[in-house]
């Protein structure tokens, strides 16, 4: 799991020596460690700045692969980089389900979620 983590060199560094990025690396391998089929993640790049933001995304498709994955996220861009499948709750509502392209083309989601404002006749 260390190497997975490319943390080899930091293998005896307690946990609580690790940069932020780091702390979140190794709190996903803790939740895969024990092999699940189902992994859920809550917010897991909040705090992360932009390059450990892209290893945590690297990093999460890598350790779920041939699982199923459910994460909770609110960075748009770290959600359509993993999901094959995307459900937008708004204030406790169901949105939107589905492929990541109807998503992003979904009006709604577009207006409480994209920062986009949809026009009317559906243009831009």
């Amino acid at each position: 799991m260390v190497d997975l983590l490319g943390l080899a060199a930091r293998r005896d560094t307690p946990a609580s020596a690790l940069s932020y990025g780091e702390q979140r690396e190794l709190e996903i391998a803790l939740t895969i460690a024990a092999r699940p089929d189902l992994v859920m993640l809550d917010e897991p790049t909040a705090g992360l700045n932009s390059e450990e933001t892209r290893k945590a995304i690297g990093l999460i498709r890598r350790v779920t692969e041939g699982k199923t994955l459910v994460m909770v996220e609110h960075d748009m861009d770290v959600v359509f980089s993993l999901a094959d499948r995307i459900s937008v709750v708004h204030y406790g509502r169901v949105l939107a389900s589905g492929a990541p392209d109807a998503i992003r083309a979904n009006v709604e989601v577009r207006r409480a979620y994209l920062g986009r404002k949809a026009s009317v006749a559906g243009g831009e």
